[in-house]
């Protein structure tokens, strides 16, 4: 028998062998995207542009007493982000990240950190201006266009 018909055989099941491996690295590293179906699924409170809650002060306009607002849904790649605020006296006291994605591990552990440093950057600069978080891109721009929306419902 031929020399080279021998190594044949070998060079295909290393060959496919490698293929394989590959083949599999390359499906555990992708990261699976939100379907349609459970960024829509946003409770009915917490709805886009729901407004104000009503817990300002009775007979007073928007700068005086305590109002909560509740900001757009925004979809981003990852997920909806909304943000409720509470404003006292004019003045921006709480941030709620109402929703945020968090469907898989690696959702969770990205916003485990970036939410609670956008609440405090938006409490500090008392606006949206707020700087993205490094690593959450999208969340940090969901963040910044709903805390811009529950701010502009505010003062209107």
């Amino acid at each position: 028998m031929h020399p080279l018909k021998k190594n044949r055989p070998l060079r295909r099941i290393v060959l496919s062998g490698a293929a394989t491996v590959c083949g599999t690295v390359l499906l555990l590293s992708l990261k699976p995207h939100t379907s349609t179906a459970v960024a829509v699924a946003v409770p009915p409170a917490a709805s886009a542009g729901s407004g104000s809650s009503g817990s300002g002060s009775s007979g007073s306009s928007g700068s005086s007493g305590t109002r909560t607002v509740t900001g757009e849904t925004v979809q981003t790649r990852w997920g909806p982000v909304q943000v409720r605020i509470t404003l006292e006296d004019g003045r921006l006291t709480e941030v709620t990240a109402v929703t945020y994605p968090q469907e898989n591990p690696r959702d969770q552990e990205i916003n485990s950190y970036a939410v609670p440093q956008l609440r405090r950057e938006a409490l500090a600069a008392q606006s949206a201006d707020i700087d993205t978080v490094s690593g959450a891109t999208y969340t940090s721009d969901g963040y910044r266009r709903s805390l811009q929306s529950a701010l502009d419902s505010a003062k209107s």
